[in-house]
């Protein structure tokens, strides 16, 4: 099986990243089962995506099963982690500390997927100066000042929709280059800027939409 050393993002589709963490939990599942192949047929039944598609979607990290056996799951495992999850930890500021902020902020799962909030910014008086599962929450005013020598490079955006876009220019002035935005709002930012939109607000209206609600 051939596996690749390196990653080229750039190449690869969206939704063939958005699918291959989907094959990853799948695979992880079926080794603790102590299964150790697995064939594109078996990950269709778990994912419910095309057997084709999930060939097709493995070999741009270049996996390629066995004929008649499938991928073997250690490799498949130990690629796919790789390539998802950075062996090295991505420090992050999340600006907003509402319900969803203050949710992400008692999230210690998302250090083991590489990204540590070190710090979060809020404009109220009654949130700032505390901190939340041990991370201090600063006043917004005090960016310019916290990002200097902090090793932060990531924005997590939480804010309300009607100051989103002056948060993020605010964010993009001081160094940050990726934003992950968990808002609405479609934000601007330069083109050398990386922004991953996750509205949970977007999606919760498309499966209404599906079901017919």
């Amino acid at each position: 099986m051939a596996v690749s050393n390196h990653k080229d993002t750039g190449k690869i589709p969206e939704p063939t990243l958005r699918r291959l963490p989907w094959y990853l939990s799948n695979v992880k599942l079926l080794k603790e089962q102590g299964c150790t192949y697995v064939s594109s047929t078996q990950l269709a039944r778990g994912t419910g995506i095309d057997a084709s598609q999930i060939a097709k979607d493995l070999s741009y990290v270049k996996l390629a099963g066995r004929t008649r056996v499938g991928y073997e799951i250690d490799t498949m495992v130990g690629v796919l982690e790789e390539f998802l999850w950075p062996k090295e930890t991505h420090r992050a500021f999340l600006f907003g500390v509402g319900s969803l902020g203050a949710a992400l902020l008692q999230d210690s799962g998302l250090k083991h997927y590489g990204l540590e909030i070190v710090g979060a910014f809020d404009v109220r008086s009654d949130v700032v100066g505390t901190s939340i599962n041990s991370i201090p929450v600063f006043d917004l005013s005090e960016l310019h000042e916290r990002m200097r020598g902090s090793g932060v490079t990531i924005g997590v955006l939480t804010v309300p929709i009607g100051v989103a876009q002056d948060v993020t220019d605010l964010m993009v002035a001081n160094g940050i280059k990726g934003v992950w935005n968990f808002t609405p709002f479609r934000i601007r930012v330069p083109e050398e800027i990386v922004v991953q939109n996750t509205s949970l607000y977007a999606h919760l209206a498309v499966m209404f939409n599906r079901m017919n609600v």
